[in-house]
């Protein structure tokens, strides 16, 4: 995959947080930092990502149920209500000319991203970000040629191969090697 300047993160979700992060660490040496907490239940881990050796902005999104939460209930959000091994749930891209007006241009195009909705999570420093996020439950696509109009309309450039099942895929290169997100 190549890294477009709309490409805003991957998000690798996974069914226990607190284990995937030192397991993640000791399979890249590369520790991720504590993110925050969604207030729909879930929590993340962050890991910047290099580009030709220099700092992208760019970032791995490790997000599973918060271990701390109040509500021991299945968290809805990236299929983990579910999940029983670690994936590559789907990326994010960031929009520099507003979401409203890319949720429309992918929606001519056919692809529809999901209504534009409010989001937050606090950080470890109890500091409360907030951005604005147009999320749908990712699909299955057989046929990467099927997405490549979606992609396009969003200023997406990704490496769209067929293969013999649909899947999203990222290789990352650590201090250990190559660590294969599926």
């Amino acid at each position: 995959m190549s890294f477009p300047g709309t490409l805003d993160h991957l998000v690798y979700a996974v069914p226990d947080l607190a284990a995937a992060v030192p397991d993640f660490a000791e399979r890249t040496g590369v520790a991720p930092s504590q993110g925050g907490r969604h207030l729909v239940g879930s929590a993340n881990a962050l890991v910047a990502l290099t580009v030709n050796g220099e700092r992208a902005p760019h970032y791995l999104e490790i997000v599973g149920p918060d271990p701390e939460r109040a509500d021991p209930g299945p968290v809805r959000v990236f299929g983990l209500a579910d999940l029983e091994q670690p994936h590559l749930a789907t990326f994010a891209v960031r929009v520099d000319e507003g979401l409203p007006s890319a949720v429309e241009r992918a929606r001519a195009v056919g692809h529809d991203p999901g209504d534009v909705e409010p989001w937050s999570r606090a950080t470890p420093e109890d500091d409360v970000l907030h951005w604005h996020l147009a999320k749908r439950e990712p699909e299955t696509y057989p046929e990467p040629a099927a997405l490549a109009p979606a992609l396009s309309a969003l200023g997406v450039d990704l490496d769209l191969t067929e293969g013999s099942n649909p899947l999203l895929e990222a290789v990352l290169r650590s201090p250990k090697g190559e660590f294969v997100l599926r």
